[in-house]
C-alpha cells in the first residue's frame, strides 16, 4: 500500500468514527426530549379515540351482553357510570328492536392534549352501518366529540357528544 493510499483510509476511518460519535450524541441528547415524549402520549390518545369511538358506535344484536361490555370496556367516567346504570334497559331495548350497528372511524383528530393531566378531545367522524332486524341495511355518517381520560388500561371516552351537521353552511 502506498503513501497515498494509507492517507485516505486513515481519513475515511477517522471521518466514519467521528459520524458514529456525532449520531451517538444526537440519539442520546434526543431520548430525553419532551417533544418525543410527548408526541408518542398523541399518537397513543389518537389511536385509542379512533377504536374507542368505534366501539361504541358498534353492537351486533346477536351478543349483546358482549357488545354492551365493550362500551363499559372504551369507557370511563360520567360516560362508564351512565352506561352501567343503564345496562339492564338498554339489553331489552337492544334486542327489542333487533338492529345491529358497526362503526367505523373514518377519520380523526386531536384537538387538544394535556399530557400531565391525562387528558385529551378529539373531533371524529363515523361510518355507521346499520342492519335491521326487518328490511334492508343502511350507512350513515355521524360526527362525534369525544374527550379522554388516561387510565391504567389505556385511554377511555369520558364523554361522547354528537355534532349536529350545520344546514346551509359552506
Amino acid at each position: 500500500m502506498n503513501g497515498r493510499t494509507r492517507v485516505v483510509s486513515w481519513v475515511v476511518v477517522v471521518a466514519a468514527v467521528l459520524f458514529c460519535g456525532f449520531s451517538g450524541w444526537v440519539y442520546w441528547q434526543t431520548r430525553g426530549d419532551d417533544s418525543l415524549t410527548y408526541s408518542a402520549s398523541r399518537d397513543a390518545a389518537l389511536a385509542a379515540g379512533r377504536e374507542r369511538v368505534a366501539q361504541l358506535n358498534t353492537l351486533d344484536v346477536s351478543h349483546t351482553d358482549d357488545g354492551l361490555k365493550q362500551w363499559l370496556d372504551a369507557s370511563t367516567g360520567a360516560l362508564h357510570d351512565k352506561l352501567a346504570s343503564t345496562r339492564a334497559t338498554d339489553r331489552t331495548t337492544l334486542a327489542r328492536a333487533g338492529t345491529s350497528a358497526r362503526g367505523t372511524v373514518t377519520d380523526v383528530a386531536l384537538t387538544a392534549l394535556d399530557d400531565r393531566a391525562g387528558t385529551a378531545s378529539l373531533i371524529a367522524t363515523v361510518k355507521v352501518d346499520i342492519t335491521p332486524k326487518s328490511g334492508s341495511a343502511t350507512s350513515d355518517r355521524k360526527r362525534f366529540e369525544a374527550s379522554l381520560a388516561r387510565t391504567p388500561d389505556g385511554w377511555k371516552v369520558t364523554v361522547l357528544n354528537a355534532v349536529p351537521v350545520g344546514k346551509g353552511s359552506a
